[in-house]
């Protein structure tokens, strides 16, 4: 395409992330978007260069979630945009705003068999919300424009832009587009009023919230509406924090693989509040197995098809408004079961008591969720990687907030945290940020710590040390009843860690975890602990949760 020496698409699509409020680009340069690397350079936003694609996506998922704007990676064409798959399908699955970015073969040759030429929209369309090529300079502005939007509006999601080489520096056409969100529409009356008979016609309703809650900051209107109506609140995982974990009607999380002590509230229960559910965290067959229960749907979006999850009302809008005028309504309705939610609270709050004093070595996994709840504050932010430790912290470990125990619970990848970690501590730079992670996950990531030191971005990582890919051993002793192919070797972590320029310290008993924990995350840097853990505590559980059932 010719040039005439104007600003290029390049230049233009740069404006208009900065128009879009963007402050950070996560990626790697390459051959195929010089020109936009080159924008970029003369841009106040902050492009981190990372080690691997995929961490960049992952540090844009995290920095979506936590501030509610897209995050953005960046990515040259073919392997490089093919790396930032998993992150962005983890954005997606998980509902957090993001767009990616990538490069692609120039036009002058898209249309025959050319060097690292894919259909890259072919490959993404399937795992994001939508995604586009700019084909020509004059649609640059709107194809991001429509990218942040899309990435934004209802359920948030994915988004991909891909930017042809010749494209790129042609001469650009237009100017940044203003930006605009869809407003919430106001609940309707009728639906109000057909919940409204639900509510005062349950003998045992219980509310069932999500992580649409946090993407609605509709957390005060939810504890409004559980104190006005006297409701018992449990959450997913990754709604955790949205009611308080100290509040008198918590009972915890559900979405354990067994019947975990906050279900037991939903085996009586006649009716149930769904508040910013998805239902790709837990499907409603686990808490609906009989298809009795009556649900109240209540979300920005309509609900997913399924047998398990057959409303009787539907409620589309603005989480805070529709909860705020069910209490306006002020119904008539059976105060909660308090004896049964104190009991559940106690059985919770007595597991993580005798972890807390449990000081045998290598430590127990109770032990290292009670010590890092010790460490860190009621708004510090910890990732939990997937894994066993993810077990052990969605159900055991007690958030004061939103967004302050980050789990990946649609796509439930491994290796997010760790990269997730840098995306966190730029989104919340006044927060402490813990990314814990087995000895598994570590190391499909663990190149990122370079990016940390190099960028200054302090935060603490802690190793779950058993040297297996512990919840499948889980799982298969479950399951099998034997183990097959999960075991593995490390590398010393504390070299590892030197190497990088960061601090490393290995944990060699109990009483270590807790000031090691403290001391790590008041430095401004990154350190690495080694804890080895104990996971014959795995079974364990499962068959105390198995009696349980028999015996509350």
């Amino acid at each position: 395409m010719p040039k005439t020496g104007l600003r290029n698409v390049s230049q233009l699509l740069v404006e208009c992330l900065e128009s879009e409020g963007v402050e950070y680009v996560f990626g790697i340069p390459g051959e195929e978007n010089l020109h936009l690397m080159d924008a970029l350079f003369d841009s106040p936003i902050r492009f981190v260069t990372t080690r691997h694609e995929q961490g960049a996506s992952f540090m844009a998922d995290i920095y979506g979630k936590l501030t509610g704007r897209p995050g953005v990676c960046l990515a040259t064409l073919g392997p490089g945009a093919i790396n930032l798959a998993l992150g962005t399908a983890d954005a997606q699955l998980d509902s957090h705003p993001l767009v990616a970015i990538a490069a692609q073969a120039g036009l002058n040759r898209s249309y025959k068999e050319s060097h690292q030429m894919l259909d890259l929209e072919a490959l993404f369309r399937p795992i994001v919300k939508w995604a586009g090529t700019i084909t020509q300079p004059a649609a640059a502005s709107e194809v991001v424009r429509k990218a942040f939007k899309v990435a934004q509006s209802g359920r948030p999601g994915a988004t991909v832009v891909l930017v042809p080489e010749d494209v790129s520096a042609a001469d650009a056409v237009g100017a940044p587009l203003a930006r605009n969100l869809p407003q919430d529409t106001a609940p309707s009356d009728v639906q109000i009023d057909r919940a409204i008979a639900l509510i005062e016609q349950a003998r045992r309703p219980i509310v069932l919230a999500g992580p649409g809650v946090a993407r609605d900051h509709s957390e005060a209107a939810l504890q409004r509406f559980a104190e006005a109506l006297d409701l018992p609140v449990a959450t997913t995982f990754a709604g955790k924090g949205v009611l308080s974990q100290d509040h008198p009607n918590a009972l915890g999380t559900i979405g354990f693989m067994k019947h975990d002590y906050s279900n037991f509230g939903f085996d009586a229960a006649d009716l149930v509040i769904a508040v910013g559910y998805d239902l790709i965290e837990y499907a409603p067959e686990r808490w609906n197995p009989n298809n009795d229960k009556k649900i109240i749907h209540i979300h920005r979006t309509p609900a997913e098809v399924d047998a398990n999850y057959q409303l009787a009302v539907g409620i589309q809008g603005g989480i805070d408004n529709t909860l705020d005028a069910l209490v306006a309504r002020k119904p008539n309705c059976i105060s909660a079961d308090r004896p049964l939610i104190q009991r559940l609270q106690k059985l919770m709050a007595d597991e993580l008591e005798r972890g807390a004093g449990d000081d045998s070595f290598p430590v127990k996994p109770s032990r290292i969720v009670s010590d890092i709840r010790q460490a860190m504050g009621r708004e510090d932010i910890v990732l939990s990687d997937t894994g066993a430790l993810k077990m052990w912290m969605a159900r055991l470990y007690p958030c004061y907030a939103s967004n302050t125990c980050l789990i990946s619970n649609g796509l439930a990848t491994m290796a997010f945290s760790l990269p997730g970690a840098l995306g966190a501590k730029l989104a919340c730079p006044q927060r402490k940020v813990l990314a814990t992670m087995g000895d598994g996950s570590f190391l499909m990531n663990s190149q990122e710590i370079e990016t940390a030191m190099r960028e200054q971005i302090p935060f603490v990582i802690l190793v779950w040390v058993d040297e297996q890919y512990g919840l499948i051993k889980w799982k298969q002793e479950l399951e099998i009843g034997r183990t097959s192919y999960i075991s593995f070797t490390n590398p010393d972590f504390l070299k590892q860690a030197e190497s990088y320029g960061a601090r490393g310290v290995q944990i060699e008993s109990a009483d270590q975890l807790l000031p090691a924990l403290q001391t790590a995350l008041s430095l401004d840097t990154v350190t690495i602990i080694a804890c080895p853990v104990d996971y014959s505590e795995n079974t364990r559980l499962t068959d105390r949760l198995g009696h349980l059932t028999s015996a509350l």
